[in-house]
């Protein structure tokens, strides 16, 4: 019997999701980021919301507790797990997995909308022709390409015969897809879902495995935030037609 409740939380606010934002509110093409994407930290909001996120993991009745944790590499999910592990008070080794780190935007990593017009045209038109879903930007990855990885990590969950609930701190795109894949969506539905209600940062998303499959028992629940006083952060969704930012501001 592998794992029985998966927690999904999208990493709390980065510096590139502060930069982001800023970018595009200011018109400008080139998000102004220091870092690689994987090496992006939390900002202060997200240390707050991490934080947050372990005082509720805290007051979990030890039943509901996770018994593992699997993270994407990327520094802002692992570091959001193990600040979260260190609230909370838990002793639970954070397993790193390359397979759910976030989606490699190629060539337009770091731009924003206005910045994937502007350089690469071509691109833009190509995201217009094919759909968000199926889009591969040169040197990087689709959703449908991102589903493949999810897909062989919930095999690796359900084959494992150790760990029932286990706590995976990823990114938001990385969160669709396991809905995607659970709950048997297709191309419409996930990318409606992505649009009308984005996952939230340090949200929690609730799986629970049934006799039939997988069940969605609770998505974008961030009472644990809310509650703390600790500001709720997303970006403003991206209609699907549009040419999607550069990687920091949807990470």
């Amino acid at each position: 019997m592998g794992a029985t409740e998966l927690l999904l939380v999208r990493h709390g606010e980065s510096t590139a999701n502060v930069a982001a934002a800023r970018a595009e509110s200011a018109g400008a093409e080139v998000i102004d980021v220091p870092h690689r994407d994987p090496d992006v930290g939390l900002s202060g909001t997200g240390l707050a919301q991490a934080r947050a996120l372990g005082a509720w993991l805290r007051e979990l009745p030890a039943e509901r507790r996770p018994d593992a944790v699997w993270s994407s590499p990327y520094r802002r999910a692992a570091e959001t797990a193990r600040t979260a592990l260190a609230a909370a008070g838990l002793d639970v080794p954070v397993r790193l997995d390359e397979r759910l780190r976030d989606r490699d935007l190629g060539i337009t990593d770091a731009l924003t909308a206005a910045g994937v017009q502007a350089r690469y045209p071509d691109e833009a038109r190509r995201r217009e022709w094919l759909g968000k879903f199926y889009h591969r930007p040169l040197g990087g990855e689709s959703w449908a390409d991102v589903a493949l990885r999810v897909r062989s990590v919930i095999a690796d969950l359900e084959r494992q015969d150790r760990d029932r609930r286990v706590l995976i701190t990823c990114h938001d795109v990385v969160v669709m897809l396991f809905r995607y894949v659970c709950e048997g969506m297709d191309e419409a539905q996930v990318l409606r879902a992505a649009r009308e209600d984005g996952v939230r940062n340090a949200a929690v998303t609730r799986l629970v495995a049934t006799s039939g499959g997988w069940r969605l028992a609770g998505y974008n629940l961030d009472a644990h935030l809310r509650t703390r006083g600790v500001k709720v952060t997303d970006e403003p969704p991206v209609p699907d037609d549009e040419p999607v930012a550069g990687g920091p501001a949807g990470a």
